[in-house]
């Protein structure tokens, strides 16, 4: 054997040594690495009464990068901060907020230049904070019905130009509403089908598609999975079907996560609406023990 030969074949056996251990176990090289997430409407009793308190807490349970709820518009406040003094606390510890839940439908029943000026402040207080998305969270119950579905795309696509021109991205949550079929096709699936991809990506509830939904998270996302950017993880309970600390529903997140596509997936976060088996702050920590233990591997 040749000196050439020899650095070739023992440069394969070494590539080969270095890159079996991913193939063999599934990994990949270049996986990207999410920072786990938390909902921070799941502790908003803890938010109102200590904000900073309650997010050294969780910080030091794992979770890395929140999603926030509520703006406080004319005075550009989160939980009683300004934005930027909001960024300044959450730099100081390490931490981020990739998106947050806006008061968007309760602006769209006002007038257009309304609803314009609110996604403008929505817009500099996103930008305060770094995040990425502005995110549409709700519905009232007296608006969801067809009719509202039909004309709801028009006002997405429109909401979803004005925050793609500021450099930022948008997105709709759903509920268990969305999934009520009339006729043959879903609220959802009138959004999917009727809003720019590009200008309107999608937030998926994982337990709301579980709840309410006849197609699965897997097969939603399979559906236009670069429209999927982020993910709400969350249990149910196994009789009442109401929210649940992870790992103690009915949900079979080993295997919804371990199909489900990521291609499009920028962030995921932890989330517990309600039904505590304590309170909020001990829901949180249990959730993100069990994720750590059984379900991070998978993100």
């Amino acid at each position: 054997m040749n000196r050439r030969s020899f650095i070739h074949k023992s440069g394969c056996a070494l590539l080969s040594s270095s890159v079996a251990p991913y193939i063999d176990l599934g990994w990949s090289a270049d996986k990207k690495k999410y920072k786990m997430g938390l909902q921070l409407f799941t502790i908003r009793d803890a938010m109102a009464k200590d904000a900073l308190g309650s997010l050294k807490k969780v910080a030091a349970m794992g979770y890395q990068d929140f999603e926030t709820y509520g703006l406080e518009p004319e005075e550009g406040k989160y939980y009683g901060f300004k934005a930027a003094d909001l960024k300044k606390v959450l730099d100081d510890h390490d931490l981020s907020t990739s998106t947050g839940h806006y008061d968007l439908y309760g602006h769209w029943q006002k007038s257009a230049s309304a609803l314009e000026r609110y996604v403008d402040q929505c817009i500099a207080g996103a930008k305060a904070l770094d995040q990425s998305y502005i995110t549409w969270p709700w519905m009232p119950p007296e608006a969801r019905n067809h009719e509202t579905f039909k004309k709801l795309p028009e006002v997405l696509n429109k909401i979803g130009e004005q925050v793609t021109k500021s450099g930022l991205g948008f997105a709709y949550h759903n509920h268990g509403f969305e999934f009520v079929d009339y006729g043959g096709e879903t609220g959802y699936d009138i959004i999917m089908r009727e809003t720019d991809p590009e200008l309107v990506k999608l937030q998926l509830d994982m337990y709301w598609a579980a709840h309410s939904s006849k197609v699965s998270s897997v097969d939603l996302i399979a559906r236009q999975p670069k429209r999927f950017v982020m993910w709400h993880i969350k249990d149910m309970d196994k009789v009442t079907r109401d929210y649940t600390e992870l790992g103690n529903g009915s949900i079979d997140y080993h295997q919804v996560l371990s199909e489900a596509s990521q291609e499009g997936l920028e962030f995921y976060f932890l989330e517990q609406g309600g039904n505590f088996a304590q309170n909020s702050m001990q829901s949180v920590e249990d959730s993100a023990r069990y994720f750590k233990k059984n379900l991070k591997k998978y993100l």
